[in-house]
């Protein structure tokens, strides 16, 4: 087993390999929309609470509206997170080795490594996981009431960064009924007074909320369709937890969890993990469950790996013990370089389009054509590269306004001049153009660079049947 100053080496170079690999890839159009946000600072906005869009101005104010200034912030939460995890293990498995393998484990999964490394609501989400589980470690081990309070500190900023955070909360009040030692802190104030902490530093959200009906809990917790049930999402949903946790940390985690389940101090984990996945299992019986919505259970997954890691057992737990991280890695430098060179001619490949390999381009070409006095899209997507990578034009999003409650609408005059419409071929939607503009005409086709490569369509539009629609974020 690593050495704890061995795992601290390896954790240190994964950091430097992230905050390297932030530096040269382009934007993922999610994270060019949370962009957006960063330059409309607000307690809250559709998608998500807000502490994404303040991680991204802090960076940017450092190094400037660039990749790496976007995705600082981001890749440096993983370092508290790491040490998070490590003294929750610590507490947890007490056993020098295993805490630091923990914390090793943690960094190695897919997961992190690009969750971590995407400036996306998931790596504060992350971070706040992190060390919500080390304040409720401390909790079980120091018997102390004070420390609920440390609780809802980070509960509460768990819940600015994504709802997510609701399942810790859940998986608490399950451990606390669940655990004959825990259930006595249901008498006495301290966790509700941590609860009421957690409500404090998450208020302004609320506000927000409050102000703009609701949107974002409509959003998020109307995502699961009143479709038939079916096993297809949920045989998904556990194939990309594979993939995302990578196969040896994956079995070593489920194995954790089927002995965490049954005793000691470890139910806490296994109240946490088991909440979350109870909601997972649920929605994936009825819809798709993106790969990344577990992310906030992979401190807890790490821990519960590092305590099944066993080289003196059997041959088989021996065997994906010594194996587990080996390969984690060996899959981690094949996703990177893949994401950095495409150096596997793998059909279809999802990369270049999830990172718009090749829009910057075109986003340049239509800003030196100058064909029109502004840019229509209909696509967030869209919307959040080409103000990304041409600042200087003027883009009004016509579809979901929503999306940037604080962002101006364009005056009359502008929509009465010359506008062009952008969008990839696939997504043209000519009911939205007709439903606001009289003259609509195919000017140009023009196409990325990338494997494959996407086409956009650019129309010359005019003729506005009405002012004040849309935004300009």
């Amino acid at each position: 087993m690593i050495s704890p100053r061995g795992a601290g080496v390896a954790v240190a170079i994964l950091l430097l390999l992230r905050l390297v690999v932030a530096g040269m890839l382009p934007l993922s159009a999610d994270e060019a929309y949370y962009w957006l946000w960063s330059r409309h600072l607000a307690a809250g906005y559709y998608d998500h609470p807000p502490a994404i869009a303040f991680l991204i101005r802090a960076g940017t104010a450092l190094f400037g509206d660039t990749a790496f200034g976007v995705r600082l912030f981001a890749v440096l939460l993983s370092l508290p997170a790491s040490w998070f995890i490590w003294r929750a293990a610590l507490l947890l498995l007490a056993d020098e080795r295993r805490a630091a393998l923990a914390a090793l484990l943690f960094n190695l999964t897919l997961m992190i490594g690009i969750e971590a490394l995407a400036a996306t609501p998931d790596a504060p989400s992350i971070a706040a996981g992190s060390a919500y589980v080390w304040c409720l470690a401390r909790v079980q081990e120091d018997r102390d009431g004070r420390l609920w309070l440390a609780a809802g500190l980070a509960a509460g900023l768990g819940l600015l960064s994504k709802y997510a955070a609701l399942f810790l909360g859940a998986g608490t009040l399950a451990w606390l009924l669940a655990d004959p030692r825990a259930r006595h802190w249901l008498r006495t104030p301290w966790p509700y007074v941590g609860g009421a902490v957690a409500a404090l530093v998450f208020a302004p959200n609320l506000v927000w909320q409050v102000q703009h009906h609701w949107m974002t809990f409509a959003f998020q917790f109307g995502r699961v369709r009143q479709g038939h049930l079916t096993l297809r999402y949920l045989g998904e949903f556990l194939a990309a937890q594979f993939g995302l946790a990578t196969p040896g940390i994956f079995l070593l985690a489920g194995i954790g969890l089927w002995h965490a389940t049954r005793r000691g101090p470890m139910l806490l984990l296994a109240a946490l993990v088991w909440t979350g996945l109870a909601y997972f299992f649920f929605h994936a019986l009825r819809d798709r469950v993106q790969g990344n919505w577990p992310c906030f259970l992979y401190p807890v997954l790490a821990i519960l790996a590092a305590g099944a890691f066993n080289i003196e057992s059997g041959t088989a737990r021996r065997w994906l013990s010594l194996a587990a991280a080996p390969l984690a890695a060996l899959l981690l430098a094949l996703v990177y370089t893949q994401a950095l060179w495409s150096w596997l001619p793998i059909r279809n490949d999802p990369l270049p389009r999830l990172l718009g390999r090749g829009f910057p381009e075109i986003a340049a070409v239509i800003a030196k054509a100058r064909l029109a006095a502004a840019i229509v899209t209909t696509d967030y997507e869209t919307t959040a590269w080409l103000r990304f990578y041409q600042p200087s034009l003027k883009v009004i999003e016509i579809d979901e306004p929503r999306r940037y409650p604080d962002a101006p609408a364009p005056d009359a005059a502008l929509l009465r001049r010359p506008l062009l419409y952008v969008v990839e071929k696939k997504r043209v939607r000519g009911d939205l153009i007709g439903r606001y503009f009289r003259i609509a005409e195919l000017a140009a086709l023009t196409s990325t660079k990338s494997t494959p490569p996407e086409t956009y369509e650019l129309f010359a539009v005019g003729g506005a049947k009405a002012s004040g629609f849309g935004k300009m974020p």
